[in-house]
């Protein structure tokens, strides 16, 4: 165990959150973004950072902003009314992470180089 096991857990939970909508059933791409976030989770389990893919660049950017909108609209109001500060601090810690991460990678995307884009996770708060 390393000291992102807290994002692990809530990308997990997010995915597992949408993996039960209706929408992921209905959408390939919802799920593909799903599994995408369970490998994010795999990977930082077990060291500072993750991989994609050069083809997979939009559909891992698009997957974590929608991770990042989904825990400020709906996870960190709660820890923020429970005054949970360490979770607040998670959360918002996951929610910058995540965007940083959108940042990068549709930003080489956009390149259109087609290489592989490293993406190494800031120290947890």
């Amino acid at each position: 165990m390393n000291d992102y096991t807290f994002f692990s857990a809530i990308l997990r939970f997010v995915a597992g959150k949408t993996e039960n909508s209706d929408q992921a059933t209905a959408d390939p791409r919802t799920r593909a973004m799903m599994s995408t976030l369970r490998a994010i989770a795999d990977a930082a389990e077990t060291s500072d950072g993750f991989e994609v893919a050069g083809d997979a660049l939009e559909l891992t950017a698009r997957a974590l902003a929608g991770f990042a909108g989904f825990l400020q609209k709906s996870i960190l109001p709660e820890a923020v009314a429970h005054g949970n500060q360490t979770g607040e601090r998670q959360i918002r810690w996951s929610v910058d992470t995540a965007m940083d991460a959108v940042n990068t990678l549709l930003a080489r995307a956009a390149l259109q180089e087609g290489q592989p884009v490293r993406v190494t996770l800031p120290p947890p708060p």
